[in-house]
């Protein structure tokens, strides 16, 4: 199993980044995994920022993020998306998604079976 992410970078306050996780290898079919994204700053416990249900009709945010950030999914490309506007500098950190053999929305990290990498996304202010 394999989840990359991309489309991090350094932004403005104010701006907006997309980032991207590309999945392959599953056992079973993406659209059986429900998907999250998590960041983690240095010297910070890893924080949940978004997660999907398996058809996308179920989404859930921290109010941290709530109104600024939005997850997305195109099953048809094995790929989940996180849109991310009027970013501020306390949203800065490395980004991952994660994949959870569950067709509900899952919010704890002990629930995600498949990690990424990451991304770093840094907001300057």
């Amino acid at each position: 199993v394999q989840l990359v992410e991309s489309g991090g970078g350094l932004v403005q306050t104010g701006g907006s980044l997309r980032l991207s996780c590309a999945a392959s290898g599953f056992t079973f079919a993406f659209d059986d995994y429900a998907i999250g994204w998590f960041r983690q700053a240095p010297g910070k416990e890893r924080e949940f920022v978004a997660a999907i249900s398996w058809n996308g009709d179920s989404t859930y945010y921290p109010e941290s993020v709530k109104e600024r950030f939005t997850i997305s999914r195109a099953n048809v490309k094995n790929t989940v998306y996180l849109q991310m506007n009027s970013l501020k500098p306390e949203d800065t950190a490395n980004y991952y998604c994660a994949a959870s053999y569950s067709r509900g929305v899952a919010t704890g990290a002990y629930e995600y079976e498949y990690w990424g990498q990451g991304t770093q996304v840094t907001v300057s202010s």
